[in-house]
């Protein structure tokens, strides 16, 4: 009889362990498919334009049935960000992974032409920065991924330097930095169409490349 019961209570155990995988595998589709529609919206429309009725209405559901999944707006657009965010980390590992050397060049075209072609994650990612509201649960998910994001280029000026950790993290925000100012500095670049624009980013961006690797 004890060893029935007991069976019965690791029966019971196994049950409600597979429900509750199962709730939690469909919470994270629902999420999917709300930040998926978060996504479609921000390439049509500015991204402090966005309103979440405006990503309901792309999903398919009510407005309130978002808030079933994410706190807020905030934590929303922070999980989208985080979405693309993951994107450029991925390929940035792959080509500094798959170098000798690291390939500055690459992956400064790589990263410039990732943001430039999704400016709804450079606006996020700027937005973000200079945002003093967000909740401490935000910030460290960003700083995580921000972290992510300097391993790379830790990696990448580690194979071109060989110095240690200290001293490869201070060219990474250094590098970081750059970059991100060749964006803003001319993304709305004057009196320049679109291409002209972007083929200076890319000019610019190129001789920061050079300056690194020399």
């Amino acid at each position: 009889m004890i060893t029935e019961n007991s069976e019965n209570k690791k029966g019971t155990a196994k049950r409600k362990t597979a429900f509750s995988s199962l709730k939690a595998q469909e919470k994270r589709a629902r999420q999917d498919v709300i930040v998926d529609a978060a996504q479609r919206v921000f390439a049509t429309k500015p991204f402090n334009k966005v309103s979440i009725r405006d990503v309901a209405r792309e999903a398919g559901i009510s407005h309130a049935s978002i808030y079933r999944y994410f706190p807020d707006q905030q934590a929303l657009f922070v999980e989208a960000f985080l979405r693309g965010a993951k994107e450029i980390v991925q390929v940035l590992d792959d080509i500094v992974r798959n170098s000798e050397q690291g390939d500055i060049e690459k992956v400064t075209e790589e990263f410039v032409t990732y943001l430039i072609e999704n400016d709804q994650y450079f606006r996020m990612m700027t937005h973000f920065m200079l945002d003093g509201s967000l909740s401490a649960e935000m910030v460290e998910k960003l700083n995580a991924m921000e972290r992510l994001l300097f391993d790379e280029f830790d990696k990448l000026f580690r194979k071109m330097t060989g110095e240690g950790e200290g001293e490869v993290r201070l060219l990474s925000h250094a590098f970081f930095a750059a970059l991100n100012g060749v964006l803003i500095t001319f993304r709305n670049y004057p009196g320049r169409n679109r291409e002209e624009v972007i083929r200076h980013m890319r000019r610019i961006a190129g001789i920061i490349a050079n300056k690194f690797k020399a």
